[in-house]
């Protein structure tokens, strides 16, 4: 009997070291950045009963970027890049509005933008007023061109916006992310740097054969050997679609935020990985943002954050 229970343990005590093996030989320090989307960007959570559009005082604990809505040239954001720089968060900045319009429905989406004719005049504007030149220490990337070829926006045009940026501030990651029915049709230029698509109410997207595919175009797509993944994270819940449509129940949204995390460590492209979305009320009046979780599936992003950026 005691030589059963000898051979017993000596087989948990091998179990477990291989599993450490198998841990240890996943990858995941090139995963860099983690953060979640509409931190400062106007929107105000219909859920609550405050006023608040800035929610970076939630998430800097287990977040190292967070987005910053730009709308006009002349807008001074210095003091918000200097409040999220101080809780040791870098900016991610929307700069959309600077270099596109929208100008009609012709587009998969049916809201086709174009090229602002004084794009560049209206980035060197905001350039100027935020004094990026010096103040570069606090911007992680700049977000060009949203869902560029799902809103109609061509080419030639997105390549113009992000051979001025890379030209005039050339050290800062360029970041697009494309729509997923679209990403066949998605031409990159060789300026930007970061590249990602959204795809959500997947549950499983680490072993989903569409979703894989759909990377794997998305990464065919990619023109330079520097360029690099963001994985977009779905971190929000809306009833009629992750549940009637993805049969994923509320209480499961951790098993799909593991799911994009082992994918991302396993895909050694991954720069970063970002949450879409923090508040409630965003796309649908109905959806649930990270931020309204339950308990559980938020100690999850929190773990997860917290491994990637290193924050205790």
């Amino acid at each position: 009997m005691k030589k059963l229970k000898w051979i017993f343990a000596l087989f948990i005590l091998i179990s477990c070291h291989k599993d450490n093996q198998v841990d240890k030989l996943v990858p995941s320090s090139h995963i860099k950045y983690f953060g979640f989307t509409l931190i400062d960007t106007f929107w105000d959570d219909p859920t609550d009963n405050e006023q608040k559009t800035n929610y970076i005082d939630e998430v800097f604990g287990f977040s190292n970027v967070a987005d910053i809505l730009v709308v006009n040239p002349s807008d001074n954001i210095v003091a918000r890049m200097t409040e999220m720089n101080h809780l040791q968060v870098k900016s991610i900045l929307h700069v959309s509005e600077l270099f596109f319009e929208w100008i009609g429905t012709s587009s998969p989406s049916g809201s086709e933008y174009g090229l602002r004719p004084d794009y560049q005049s209206r980035w060197d504007e905001f350039i100027n007023a935020n004094n990026l030149q010096d103040n570069q220490e606090f911007i992680q990337s700049f977000y060009i061109g949203e869902e560029p070829t799902w809103n109609g926006i061509s080419y030639s045009e997105l390549k113009l916006a992000t051979d001025y940026v890379k030209l005039t501030i050339p050290d800062i990651p360029i970041m697009i992310v494309e729509a997923y029915p679209i990403i066949d049709l998605l031409k990159v230029p060789n300026s930007v740097d970061w590249i990602g698509f959204d795809h959500y109410f997947v549950e499983d997207p680490k072993t989903d054969v569409l979703y894989l595919n759909e990377l794997n175009t998305l990464k065919s797509k990619f023109t330079t050997s520097e360029q690099k993944l963001v994985l977009i994270m779905d971190t929000h819940y809306i009833s009629d679609f992750h549940g009637d449509y993805g049969g994923i129940a509320l209480n499961d949204m951790d098993k799909v935020a593991n799911s994009y995390y082992d994918l991302a460590k396993s895909e050694p492209k991954t720069i970063a990985i970002l949450g879409y979305f923090w508040p409630s009320g965003f796309d649908n009046p109905e959806s649930i943002g990270a931020r309204n979780m339950p308990e559980t599936i938020k100690e999850n992003y929190f773990r997860i954050g917290k491994e990637i950026t290193g924050k205790n």
